[in-house]
């Protein structure tokens, strides 16, 4: 026994003391360390960059060789993406797996704009599609195309020699902030499953998208609406975050500025239809929206690399889109609404007939997927399924002869649009 301040106190009852004392140390640590993680998201914020950082300088190393549709790199790409969806606990769900392999034909001439519809070989591209399933009736799409332009045949503006276009920004980027968003939704309680897709051949023309909208592995009638990143990697220093397809649903302003805590400086437009995946799902009657941080002087050039990646930036869009998807995740299933379209057919020509191609249609004419609103093709009562076959003295046998039909014309100008509606043939003056 000791004498602590005159009293007898046995070692037993001091040491049963002490580790009572101890108990109540470890769990206060436990508490505060607990709290400590409650009040700060510094070390998730922390891994997430270093993911993207990692993520990107794969995807847009010279190794994957561009990810051009249907080229060795272009599958690394797909696997790499597929491998990252199942650690994150992804259910695959593609047709194979986590892949959806489509196949497209291209033009045999490298001097051409690949597009479907003409002779040539074909060649395989594959969508990658995972999926949190928390048991509920409808799904939220989160989407981004992950290939690129290859050595720059097509689509490239370089004008120096043959080089690996690694698309940094175009659209790795985007890929990386799908796989974070869904990192941060998979642990979360909602009320909607969430598919996550990286789309192929949207270099090409929307052909991955386009396909998954026309052969989807989840019934469509139960998507609550579609989300796009493409160009997301270059958020400039004013914090200026541009979305696109805000028309699309009622809701949609309301419910950006309400989770806007970062105070970006957001730039919205009305349209559904743009130069990009979203415009697959709009045309399906989907509420969209498409986010861009902007164009810039290596877009589909060589010097497109992840050295020039604002990495904080897309941090803050991956928040920014997990802020928005909590926030309607107590809504009803959002109304569609269509907008007028904004961008015609293609900004290269001074006009245009208000009618979205359809990139997947082989068969002769040029088939029209989507109407513009205001545009001269609806105003003369042009429909999605109407196949045009002459434009003015030109016939239109695939989709290079209608884009070169096009550009003949100027603004102000009349002519004769002739197309099929199943077994009619119809004819339009229009009034570009």
């Amino acid at each position: 026994m000791y004498f602590i301040g005159g009293a007898k106190i046995s070692i037993n009852y001091l040491w049963t003391k002490i580790r009572s004392m101890r108990k109540i140390s470890f769990y206060l640590t436990i508490v505060f360390l607990a709290t400590l993680s409650a009040c700060t998201d510094f070390t998730t914020d922390r891994e997430i960059l270093a993911s993207l950082e990692e993520d990107i300088s794969y995807l847009a190393s010279d190794e994957l060789e561009g990810r051009a549709i249907g080229t060795p790199g272009e599958v690394k790409a797909a696997e790499y993406i597929a491998a990252a969806f199942e650690k994150i606990g992804l259910e695959p769900k593609g047709t194979d797996g986590y892949l959806q392999p489509f196949n497209v034909k291209k033009p045999t001439s490298t001097h051409e704009e690949a597009v479907i519809g003409t002779d040539g070989e074909g060649v395989t591209g594959r969508n990658v599609a995972g999926f949190i399933d928390n048991k509920s009736a409808n799904t939220v799409v989160i989407g981004a195309h992950f290939d690129h332009l290859g050595y720059g045949e097509e689509g490239s503006l370089h004008r120096g020699d043959r080089a690996i276009h690694n698309g940094a920004d175009d659209n790795a980027s985007g890929t990386a902030a799908i796989i974070q968003i869904a990192r941060l939704l998979k642990g979360k309680k909602s009320n909607y499953n969430y598919l996550f897709l990286a789309f192929s051949g949207e270099e090409n023309g929307l052909w991955g998208s386009n396909y998954f909208s026309k052969n989807s592995t989840v019934d469509l009638a139960t998507v609550n609406y579609m989300i796009n990143l493409d160009m997301v990697g270059r958020m400039k220093e004013e914090q200026t975050l541009a979305i696109n397809g805000v028309g699309t649903s009622p809701l949609w302003n309301e419910k950006l500025d309400l989770i806007n805590t970062d105070s970006l400086k957001l730039v919205t437009s009305e349209s559904g239809v743009g130069p990009s995946d979203h415009t697959s799902f709009y045309l399906q009657d989907l509420p969209v929206l498409h986010f861009f941080t902007g164009q810039h002087e290596d877009y589909h050039k060589p010097s497109d690399d992840a050295d020039k990646i604002n990495y904080e930036g897309i941090l803050k869009i991956v928040h920014f889109i997990e802020r928005l998807t909590g926030e309607l995740d107590v809504e009803e299933k959002l109304a569609f609404t269509k907008t007028q379209d904004s961008s015609g057919d293609n900004p290269r020509f001074s006009v245009s007939l208000g009618v979205v191609p359809d990139y997947l249609y082989d068969g002769k004419g040029m088939r029209i997927d989507g109407v513009s609103e205001g545009k001269p093709a609806q105003a003369v009562g042009m429909e999605k399924g109407d196949i045009v076959i002459k434009l003015g003295d030109s016939t239109i046998v695939d989709m290079m002869s209608y884009m070169r039909a096009l550009g003949a014309f100027k603004p102000g100008d009349r002519t004769i649009v002739e197309y099929k509606r199943g077994t009619d043939l119809r004819a339009s003056e229009i009034i570009f």
